[in-house]
């Protein structure tokens, strides 16, 4: 598991387009933030597209509730902040991170997450739509088959909530892949870290239709998976694939 003690600012910031670097004591000016408003993203398909796989219900309660939970949160914390620079409550703008950290990844992680799955029938969930990632999958696990298998253990071995991901990092002129998984809602931000694909474990993602069954859960995502996004994203950089967050956020 990731530390989750990194500053929760580091998270908002590739939100945020109205934050601008200021010095090295203090990276972001939240005065030129004027408490920003997020909403919700509209997903790209319908609540029942991804049927058998994942339920209409799951979606919607998913989408529709706990998703809009991290968005209304989140812009409560960023005002609550606003005023507490403005006024200079140092106290208060600490006691707030944790709260825009959590909230802040939560909105990252479910907005990546909408977009790196599609219908079961349609072209983008064929791994054929990702020749170049998944020939890069292929040089690094061997296979497909061993790279599922690897993914799995690292989602199934989450302990409580989290995500586990696909992510490409990127060091100076090389890069490679690598399955990491992440707490609760820290998202995958990291320097060189580009986010390929994600998949959500906390409980709301699969108990009303898997119960206690993770692993099945596990088993028919693939299903749905969006090869053409992960596609897109890995042959992209990091800045590309937040740059497309914020233009669906």
């Amino acid at each position: 598991m990731r530390s989750i003690m990194k500053s929760s600012v580091a998270f908002v910031s590739f939100l945020f387009t109205t934050s601008t670097i200021a010095s090295d004591q203090q990276p972001f000016q939240f005065e030129a933030m004027a408490a920003p408003s997020h909403t919700l993203p509209a997903l790209p398909y319908a609540y029942d597209a991804l049927e058998p796989h994942i339920s209409a219900q799951i979606m919607e309660l998913h989408h529709s509730k706990h998703h809009q939970t991290y968005v209304t949160n989140l812009n409560a914390a960023m005002k609550t902040q606003a005023e507490a620079v403005h006024t200079s409550d140092i106290p208060t703008q600490v006691s707030l991170q944790a709260a825009i950290k959590f909230n802040a990844g939560g909105h990252i992680n479910h907005s990546l997450f909408w977009q790196n799955l599609a219908p079961a029938s349609s072209p983008e969930a064929k791994p054929s739509s990702a020749p170049s990632l998944v020939s890069q999958i292929k040089s690094t696990w061997g296979d497909e088959a061993a790279f599922r298998e690897a993914f799995k253990a690292a989602l199934l071995g989450i302990q409580g909530s989290g995500w586990g991901w696909l992510v490409k990092v990127e060091t100076g002129a090389e890069q490679r892949l690598a399955i990491v998984t992440t707490k609760d809602q820290d998202p995958v931000v990291g320097k060189g870290e580009v986010p390929i694909f994600g998949v959500d474990m906390w409980e709301h993602a699969y108990y009303l239709q898997y119960l206690n069954g993770k692993a099945a859960y596990v088993e028919n995502i693939w299903n749905v998976i969006n090869w053409k996004t992960a596609e897109e994203r890995f042959l992209g950089t990091r800045a590309d694939v937040f740059k497309l967050l914020k233009t669906s956020i």
